[in-house]
């Protein structure tokens, strides 16, 4: 049965003339004449028995079926685009990954060992969208995600990579004398929350034998990178996995308080959808992941 979509020169050149709300400037930008402009709009509004634009003396303005037609058009159009750019660069061979990555994992970790992956693997694309919360891969155009969490999600193949410690850091202007232990000197102290793990202090002291009150109390901050800023900037303690600070450690921007760690119930995996368990690129990728995670799935520190 015979679709019924209008042209796609149709609809390049309407949503060019509603994004301009003017058929001169969708004429400018699409190298054509504006009696062309205005053929092609009124052929897609007798297709579609609809009026998208309102015409008088001071131009065109789009009429409220209009304004909501061309969201539409934009948004299948980018992705006809989008798809177009992904073919044109991978051509015959490699591939494109979509990977989804909590944001400081990404920046801090993944990102400074990625070109080892491209070097091994220059036909293969791997476009990184950040992702905080749990999702469903039905809804996106993703193929995996790389997140933290306690286990895999349903309808999903997971690969482990490595356990998340926590240890505490501050910039050295707040370091005290001696190390802290005593639960005294912990009162005195801001506690840098994330709001992602709202116990993490709660079970961190307790790891350590200690119960402080206010132990939920302090700023908080949604992402691993916006927490070691603050606590760079001196606004208080931080928890932090090492793996994550290791620059700000070796810099000595950050301190460890304390020589203890706490195992987090949460572990970084790789997870993707069974379907896509045979995607040639997925498997080159986790293949060269897992060998990058090898060195850190025995958390140091612990104490």
């Amino acid at each position: 049965m015979r679709r019924k979509v209008p042209s796609t020169a149709a609809l390049t050149v309407f949503e060019a003339a509603a994004r301009n709300q003017s058929f001169t400037k969708a004429a400018d930008e699409l190298a054509i004449t504006q009696s062309a402009v205005c053929r092609q709009v009124a052929a897609l509004e007798s297709f579609l028995g609809v009026k998208l634009f309102q015409r008088s003396r001071r131009g065109v303005a789009l009429t409220e079926a209009g304004a909501s037609y061309s969201q539409q058009v934009t948004a299948r159009l980018d992705d006809v685009e989008r798809d177009t750019l992904e073919l044109m660069s991978k051509g015959a061979a490699g591939g494109t990954l979509e990977l989804a990555v909590v944001p400081t994992f990404a920046t801090k970790w993944l990102l400074p060992r990625m070109g080892s992956f491209t070097a091994q693997y220059p036909g293969i694309a791997v476009n990184l969208t950040a992702r905080t919360r749990p999702f469903l891969f039905d809804d996106t155009r993703l193929d995996a995600a790389i997140y933290a969490g306690e286990a895999t999600w349903p309808g999903t193949e997971g690969h482990f990579l490595m356990r998340e410690n926590l240890i505490a850091v501050c910039c050295p202007g707040l370091m005290p004398s001696q190390k802290r232990a005593a639960s005294a000197e912990w009162f005195r102290c801001t506690l840098l929350q994330q709001s992602t793990r709202p116990y993490a202090w709660r079970h961190w002291f307790l790891s350590c034998g200690m119960q402080i009150e206010g132990d939920m109390a302090g700023p908080r901050f949604e992402l691993f990178s916006m927490i070691t800023e603050a606590a760079i900037q001196g606004m208080g303690v931080a928890l932090i996995p090492p793996f994550l600070i290791e620059d700000e450690l070796r810099r000595e921007l950050l301190v460890q308080i304390v020589d203890h760690a706490y195992l987090s119930d949460r572990s970084y995996y790789l997870t993707y959808p069974e379907q896509k368990a045979s995607n040639a690129a997925l498997t080159a990728f986790r293949s060269w992941l897992e060998s990058q995670a090898r060195d850190y799935r025995e958390p140091v520190g612990l104490g």
